[in-house]
């Protein structure tokens, strides 16, 4: 085999299983006995499938543990976890009762791998790692991964700071979250900065204010930097933001409003208007929840839709009796799959990085409730309940979120439908053979040659396929500055050699495999083709055959390729197009297909100037003692907060450099050879 089995096999008495998984254990049929499986697959490479499952089967333990299964690639098919191996991996060398995927996947099985775990708990942790690490394509994905935001208040600074924070949590501080999107979090911060007049700015920029920033002067903060508060007074305020995020939200309020009725009678009327300023701000924040809850103080609401084949997850957060928002997610599954399987697989796979509250309140019963309950318990310093609500005010939070869930999957369908016209009119537009699935547009921006970078987007059948944009920092030293031509040769070169040499197109001709899977999700990642049947350059004749001539050096000549230049006065509607081999053209001013044009070529134009607007940024603010060896941020904060600025490091002696806190002789020598390298 291609594989071998890795495990750490230790018997188990068969008194510990249950009287079914006794019963799994018994022996095997052979294979000339089992009925024939009746679906549209190989029957002769289910049987092969079959026979090397058996092989892997006869030496498994009756332990709990995960199991993968690889094509003839070395790609991972499936990944499961079992609490008893073998009886769980018997089940699919019957060569009876398998669903048509089950079917399709043991057809496909050229090899198998297994780590036997301590208990069922610990194999259900591992599965769901694997699953997001390895994207097996007969599993449930959850396509989107990325981390939540948090607000942090520090606790590690010279004063409390407020902050939007994703990722670990190594600094010191109380974490709040999580919250739906980044724009939720700005929301919140920027009222909690008007309620609190807490900073947010680091702590190198707070420790070398002479006097307060433009935030002092719009009453957004406190200004603790220069004194302008006690610092007593100053935790008050930190206290109260925290006691505000904890759920104390009304006790909070009823304070302020006593402090604004004192200064009132006490003929303070602008401190009582400061008083009525941020009363108003935290209202601010509670009456944009949408959904408020009396008796929820701490949940996750998941609730799944289906229709067509494809499913909706939304996730509504509630902390602390406040509603921090919600995402949509659609994770790719078979369609054969139930409800309860895709959601129990999505939720080991949703609390794989992070937390989970002290509820989960789900639309669905899931598979094996208990076990993933324990499985997220054994991650947090509380206990995890599952819960299928069925009355009261948790039923009314699950149907909320079932009717956006509805609301959000029919209109992704609605969206991909519209896509798909369009790229079939687009396909017809500009002659090809059938319509693209994938549509890259290429875009350069820089200022006078500086910080040239170029941009990628990707469009597919459910719209801007994001995780496929690339950049791409322009490095040649031999261009002239501001070469537009010379710039996209470059990155059209970097970008199609990379391509032939990760995904070569002859391999893929020669094995004859089909482009897409037919029972698959159109927007399944590993059926979007990896090589555009469309590329799209912001630019004329010139730029189109610029482009024609880096792809033939490289032997890429069946890649459909279309120029669009601006129309005069660069106004939107006024478009030429370019294609090899025919004379130039212009669509109608109201026709669809331009408008899908004009915006592959916008998002082609915002990503490529955001992306240079970034690097700018960065270089602009770049300090020159990041590029010392050996200077981390304590030495950095350290050399500034002893000399005030990078100028007065440069012009130190040696020896001052030395005297400085925090600061050895080597280090010293580094920063000081690093600005007289060429004295």
């Amino acid at each position: 085999m291609s594989r071998a089995t890795r495990s750490s096999f230790e018997d188990v008495p068969p008194e510990s299983f249950d009287e079914d998984e006794r019963e799994a254990e018994a022996e095997i049929p052979a294979l000339d006995d089992a009925p024939e499986i009746d679906f549209d697959i190989d029957h002769g490479a289910v049987k092969v499938g079959t026979e090397i499952i058996r092989r892997f089967w006869s030496t498994l333990p009756s332990s709990p543990g995960v199991y993968r299964m690889f094509d003839h690639k070395g790609d991972v098919l499936y990944v499961g976890k079992a609490k008893n191996l073998k009886a769980r991996v018997g089940s699919y060398a019957r060569g009876q009762a398998h669903s048509n995927r089950i079917a399709r996947m043991i057809a496909q099985t050229a090899a198998m791998e297994f780590v036997t775990t301590a208990t069922e708990t610990e194999a259900l942790l591992l599965e769901a790692n694997l699953i997001k690490q390895l994207k097996p394509r007969f599993n449930v994905l959850m396509r989107d991964d990325k981390s939540f935001p948090y607000i942090l208040l520090t606790s590690d600074g010279p004063a409390p700071q407020i902050v939007k924070h994703r990722g670990a949590r190594r600094r010191k501080g109380n974490y709040y979250g999580p919250f739906a999107n980044v724009w939720a979090v700005n929301r919140t911060v920027n009222a909690l900065q008007r309620a609190f007049l807490l900073r947010t700015c680091s702590d190198s920029y707070y420790e070398n204010r002479t006097r307060p920033c433009l935030l002092f002067q719009i009453k957004r903060c406190s200004g603790p930097c220069t004194g302008e508060i006690s610092s007593d007074d100053y935790v008050a305020l930190s206290d109260n933001a925290r006691a505000f995020l904890s759920g104390k939200s009304n006790a909070v309020k009823d304070r302020m409003r006593e402090e604004m009725q004192a200064a009132s009678e006490n003929l303070e009327f602008e401190r009582a208007a400061r008083f009525r300023d941020r009363i108003s701000a935290l209202s601010a924040i509670q009456g944009t929840q949408g959904v408020n809850t009396q008796g929820v103080e701490e949940a996750d609401v998941f609730a799944l839709d289906e229709q067509a084949g494809q499913f909706c997850i939304e996730v509504f957060f509630f902390r602390n009796f406040q509603n921090w928002g919600n995402r949509a997610y659609f994770p790719k599954a078979d369609r054969s799959m139930s409800a309860e399987e895709v959601l129990a697989s999505f939720i080991s796979q949703f609390y794989d990085d992070k937390p989970a509250p002290r509820v989960v309140l789900v639309s669905h019963a899931v598979e094996d409730a208990e076990l993933v309950a324990a499985a997220l318990s054994s991650r947090v310093d509380h206990r995890v309940e599952i819960h299928l609500p069925q009355r009261g005010e948790r039923k009314n939070l699950v149907d909320y979120a079932k009717r956006n869930a509805k609301e959000a999957l029919g209109r992704r369908l609605a969206d991909t439908a519209s896509q798909g016209k369009l790229l079939t009119a687009l396909g017809q537009t500009l002659g090809l053979e059938k319509p693209p699935r994938r549509v890259e547009v290429y875009d350069n921006s820089h200022i006078s040659g500086t910080n040239a970078v170029g941009g990628m987007i990707v469009a597919g059948p459910t719209g801007f396929m994001k995780t496929h944009y690339r950049t791409f920092n322009i490095k040649s030293e031999e261009l002239t500055p501001g070469d537009d031509f010379g710039m996209m040769r470059e990155v059209l070169t970097r970008r199609f050699k990379r391509l032939a040499k990760e995904a070569p197109r002859a391999a893929k001709e020669a094995e004859g495999a089909p482009a897409t899977d037919p029972d698959a999700a159109p927007d399944e990642p590993e059926t979007f083709p990896a090589w555009p049947d469309l590329v799209l350059i912001d630019g004329g004749a010139g730029q189109l055959e610029a482009v024609r001539g880096v792809l033939a050096e490289i032997g890429v000549t069946d890649v459909p390729l279309v120029g669009i230049a601006k129309g005069r006065d660069r106004d939107a509607g006024r478009e030429t197009f370019f294609l090899p081999g025919r004379p130039p053209f212009k669509l109608p001013p109201r026709d669809p297909v331009l408008y899908f044009v004009q915006r592959l070529r916008d998002e082609a134009h915002r990503f490529a100037i955001g992306t240079h607007r970034a690097r700018r940024k960065r270089e602009m603010t770049k300090n020159p003692l990041d590029e010392i060896a050996g200077i981390g941020p304590t030495r950095k904060r350290a050399l500034l907060h002893h000399f005030g600025t990078v100028k007065a490091i440069e012009r130190a002696a040696l020896e001052d450099l030395a005297k400085a806190p925090g600061v050895n002789a080597a280090t010293a020598r580094a920063v000081y050879d690093f600005f007289h390298a060429n004295a």
